[in-house]
């Protein structure tokens, strides 16, 4: 199958065609860095900065010799990106939590169905997509012409994040160990910290039809009545820190020779539904469920959880090491994009065995318990200590950006300057996730919102000497700067990973190339544009009420937002001690956006 345009139409067709992601020139990357950071620092703060960047870059010093190693290393055999050790480094390596800190969720659009319907139909859709998925009748995402990287769809279904002690792996089909699509036939089902095993392709490898999910997940439900004593619910352990979950799987394993069938069934599942005994009361709620919710009856080490509420409600959480958000809302469009009778088979259209449903059950001695209790107890306080809100306007979208003739991301990311600055008082490091799935196994590249058009902006915006001429001049002009370093981004001409990757293989070989750890990673240019105060990041589908995050650190303020052409909502998450400024900060967004709307009709 291919395109009008040469392309293929299979799932998988183009990645060998795709443009491989630039490596920029040390040069380049240097000089970028200057100018993203120079906004957030003072004169003698950048010259500091200056003086190590020049060091770094000295004929024979220690920035040569690492991006020589780099240049060797994506010209290697097999390597598909020089990002190829980055992304495990990036996600896999990481120590602390995944729970609440990486994993994302989207909360869906209403559909007016109860639970049981809603997730039956939610199952269907996902088992159809996976069976597309395995003949490569997914149709690869195009923009502009162009499609985009797949690979990312070879996480969506019996991917499991696996604990390690200094750094995790994935357990996933497409791979050396598990070549081609995933042969599983079934998912895991949470209910009340009940934990089983759900059959819902067939003996044809045909999904089960609605009424025969319904069947299964009455039956889960029933056997689910009486919730899971304390303890007993292992999901708990996959919100503990990395390396200390490691270590209760492995105290599972040498706990009862079961406990690998257990583990089996679950890493192996297509992915986990997780079915909640009670209604959120309102869409904060859902969205702080979907966060974090009960960890008795999730599995955050699972790349896709579906959660359906009781009323019907229903959203996703996803883990990140291999899924992008921009895959998820692919997915998701596909999931809700079709009413779900035309994604399942018809009732009675052949004669199947009814879904097959068995409990997961573990082994637990009386430390693991233990371990389990207090895993709960310490996520359900680190969970308390998230603060977060939402902002909905019903009056604004990207239409309205654009009839004022300015890119709609650029607006709203100018109204979170104007906002922050209002509510802290300062301007702050700002990250924005930019897709480069445009690339052979491209994922994402972080750009720097922060420049000196931003700066002069928000001073003319409080300045009651300025005149509106100027202030819309101001706004113009930095929301073009804007677009034109997203655009450089997408290109792949930003510093920021570029030089964290030369820091990490200082860090993995600096002995063997002779280069100690240069002076530019102790630099305030460094430290300052990596220490975020807003970290931001779209997901524009109508699919879709709400998208959001964790916040990034002790002072950030998480902004995930889903911008369509008729409205604009936001999911804004804190650490609880730094709750009132985001609550200020979400005031001053509303007063913003309406206040930069007048500024731009007015002209």
């Amino acid at each position: 199958m291919t395109s009008k345009q040469g392309w293929s139409a299979r799932t998988f067709g183009n990645e060998d065609r795709l443009p491989r992601v630039p490596l920029p020139a040390l040069e380049e990357s240097c000089k970028r860095f200057i100018s993203w950071c120079a906004p957030l620092l003072t004169s003698r703060e950048l010259a500091a900065t200056e003086t190590a960047v020049n060091a770094f870059l000295r004929p024979h010093g220690p920035g040569r010799k690492l991006h020589s190693a780099l240049q060797e290393y994506d010209a290697s055999d097999g390597v598909h990106s020089w990002l190829d050790t980055f992304w495990p480094y990036r996600y896999l390596g990481r120590r602390d939590r995944i729970a609440l800190n990486a994993n994302f969720f989207f909360l869906f659009a209403d559909s007016g169905e109860q639970q049981l319907d809603r997730a039956a139909g939610l199952i269907a859709a996902a088992v159809d997509y996976k069976l597309r998925l395995d003949e490569e009748l997914v149709e690869p995402v195009v923009q502009r012409g162009q499609p985009l990287s797949m690979e990312q769809n070879k996480f969506l279904f019996s991917s499991t994040r696996i604990p390690g002690r200094e750094q995790d792996t994935v357990r996933t089909p497409y791979s050396a160990q598990w070549p081609g699509p995933s042969r599983a036939r079934h998912i895991v089902v949470f209910f009340r910290g009940n934990m089983f095993r759900l059959d819902v392709l067939g003996g044809d490898g045909q999904c089960h039809n609605l009424d025969e999910l319904k069947d299964g997940l009455r039956a889960i439900m029933d056997a689910g009545e009486v919730a899971a004593g304390p303890g007993a619910s292992v999901g708990h352990l996959t919100t503990k820190a990395r390396a200390e979950w490691a270590a209760s799987r492995e105290a599972l394993l040498a706990c009862h020779r079961g406990n690998a069938a257990a583990l089996d069934d679950v890493e192996t599942a297509l992915f986990c539904v997780c079915l909640e005994d009670f209604a959120p009361k309102d869409a904060l709620a859902a969205c702080d469920q979907l966060l974090h919710g009960d960890s008795g009856n999730r599995w955050f080490d699972k790349s896709v959880s579906l959660i359906v509420f009781r009323d019907g409600t229903a959203g996703i959480n996803v883990e990140h090491c291999g899924l992008d958000g921009t895959t998820i809302l692919s997915f998701v469009d596909a999931l809700l994009g079709a009413p779900a009778p035309e994604q399942s088979p018809n009732p009675g259209s052949r004669s199947q065995d009814p879904a097959a449903v068995r409990p997961v059950t573990f082994v637990l001695d009386d430390h693991l318990r233990a371990d389990v209790q207090a895993a709960a107890a310490a996520f359900a306080a680190y969970a308390a200590g998230t603060a977060t809100t939402i902002v909905s306007f019903d009056d604004f979208g990207a239409n309205q950006a654009k009839q004022l003739r300015i890119s709609p991301d650029a607006f709203v990311q100018m109204a979170y300057q104007l906002a922050h600055n209002r509510a802290k008082g300062f301007i702050g490091a700002t990250y924005e996730s930019i897709a480069t799935r445009q690339y052979g196994w491209g994922r994402t590249e972080a750009m720097r919102v922060v420049t000196p058009e931003v700066l002069a902006f928000v001073a003319t915006m409080d300045d009651p000497l300025v005149d509106a001429v100027t202030r819309r001049t101001r706004f113009r002009v930095a929301a073009a700067k804007h677009v034109q370093r997203a655009k450089e981004c997408q290109a792949g001409h930003a510093p920021e990973q570029h030089l964290w990757e030369l820091q990490l293989i200082q860090r993995r070989r600096g002995a063997a190339l002779g280069v100690s750890e240069p002076d530019l990673y102790k630099t305030p240019g460094w430290l300052k544009m990596r220490d975020d105060y807003l970290s931001t990041s779209s997901a524009p589908s109508a699919n879709i009420a709400y998208f959001g995050f964790g916040s990034t650190s002790s002072q950030c303020i998480g902004v995930a937002y889903v911008l369509l052409p008729d409205r604009f909502n936001l999911y804004l998450s804190t650490p609880l001690a730094v709750a009132d400024e985001m609550f200020v900060f979400a005031d001053k967004l509303r007063d913003a956006v309406r206040e930069l709307q007048d500024l731009l009709s007015a002209q």
